[in-house]
């Protein structure tokens, strides 16, 4: 069985409505099973500690989970076109895996979710992509031959899935962004045996 990493940082839920997707759409290929992680809040305040366990969702992730997995989805909410600090903050802290080659050659993905249709998901979405890129993993996307991709009125781009939240955060997925990250985690996992085969 094949274990893919679905880490994501959440924090109004639309986030992690579209990991549970993506981990939906994994679970769906015989032969590989989603590990949902998230990291925790940053703190500016250097004294602030979190708790050891979340009190709900995803357990926090672990540089083991790095080693363990056999593909990653990596998820978080845009901030002025860019992850969320907790994401970087954990990325920040992975130059053990990158000079270890832990992820050189899995297959990777990305989703995030905005506020608004131009809030910046595209790029968050590519810039996401960076310490990927230089963990040496292999970048997939969504095919424009998913009619989904076409036809969604609102979150969804060929660089992942993505959802708009609008003003108030709702969480609330619309068909069409449910159906691809669904899609996408599926992708993820073919391409995880496809490359292990």
């Amino acid at each position: 069985m094949k274990d893919i990493l679905v880490l994501y940082y959440s924090h109004r839920g639309s986030v992690r409505a579209l990991a549970e997707q993506i981990a939906r759409g994994i679970d769906s290929v015989p032969g590989t099973q989603p590990r949902l992680r998230t990291v925790p809040k940053v703190s500016a305040v250097c004294e602030a500690t979190e708790a050891c366990i979340p009190p709900q969702g995803a357990p926090y992730v672990e540089l083991a989970d790095l080693e363990e997995c056999a593909g990653l989805a990596l998820g978080s909410p845009t901030r002025f076109g860019n992850m969320a600090a907790p994401m970087k903050y954990f990325w920040d802290g992975t130059i053990a895996p990158w000079q270890n080659g832990t992820l050189e050659g899995k297959p990777a993905t990305v989703f995030t979710s905005s506020g608004s249709l131009h809030g910046g998901n595209e790029s968050t979405l590519l810039t996401m992509m960076l310490p990927l890129l230089h963990h040496g993993m292999v970048l997939m996307g969504l095919p424009h031959t998913w009619h989904e991709l076409s036809s969604t009125k609102a979150g969804g781009t060929p660089y992942g899935a993505s959802h708009v939240a609008g003003d108030q955060g709702n969480p609330l997925l619309s068909a069409e962004e449910s159906r691809l990250a669904f899609l996408q985690g599926q992708r993820l996992a073919q391409m995880v045996l496809k490359l292990s085969a």
